[in-house]
């Protein structure tokens, strides 16, 4: 199951964990996805949507 928006294109970003003594390891940012039903195209149907796009109206939500 991919962890990308289908509105935005947003992926999981990669960067580091810094510890207080400064010891770093990789670690995983994941995008705060959410399964919501929405109308594309006069239709429902069930996308994944990060919460940044729900948030900024760039779905319309089904009822």
């Amino acid at each position: 199951m991919s962890k990308v928006c289908e509105i935005c294109g947003k992926k999981p970003m990669f960067g580091c964990s810094v510890s207080h003594a400064h010891n770093v390891s990789k670690r995983k940012f994941k995008p705060n996805l959410q399964r919501v039903r929405a109308k594309i195209n006069g239709h429902t149907k069930k996308i994944k949507v990060c919460t940044s796009c729900l948030k900024a109206g760039k779905v319309v939500k089904a009822t």
